[in-house]
């Protein structure tokens, strides 16, 4: 299993007047902390779409817990559980306060999709390739 954890400090933009968290911005959060995952493996989003391979959201699922607040310093934790062998890839997200109490958790579903032709395709190697280790 791959995990990666980021951290992000909640804008005074993304919480409303009473200084919560707006649901929509967790979509935002499990972005921010996807794209830092791939990157802390040496991948990033730009060279991926470079390849000719865009990254969509099929599936989106988001549990929330607890609420986060303004100015807390939110923990995301991206997990890929199991690695793909075909053109779905799937993280586990989890995002958690200053206090170590778990907030929201999320699932999100991506294909790998040719950019010009729109078809499904397979993960490229090259990314495979740095995941495999920690699935052995």
């Amino acid at each position: 299993m791959y995990e990666h954890l980021s951290n992000v400090r909640v804008r005074y933009a993304e919480a409303d007047p009473m200084n919560v968290v707006y649901y929509g911005n967790y979509a935002q959060y499990f972005e921010v902390a996807r794209v830092e995952s791939l990157r802390a493996l040496g991948i990033s989003y730009k060279e991926i779409e470079e390849m000719g391979i865009m990254l969509p959201v099929v599936e989106l699922n988001i549990k929330y817990l607890r609420p986060a607040k303004y100015d807390d310093l939110l923990t995301m934790k991206t997990m890929i559980k199991t690695l793909p062998t075909d053109h779905k890839i799937q993280f586990d997200q989890e995002i958690f306060n200053e206090d170590g109490k778990l907030l929201t958790i999320g699932v999100v579903k991506l294909y790998f999709m040719d950019n010009k032709l729109g078809n499904k395709v397979n993960m490229p190697e090259f990314l495979k390739q740095k995941l495999a280790p920690y699935f052995s």
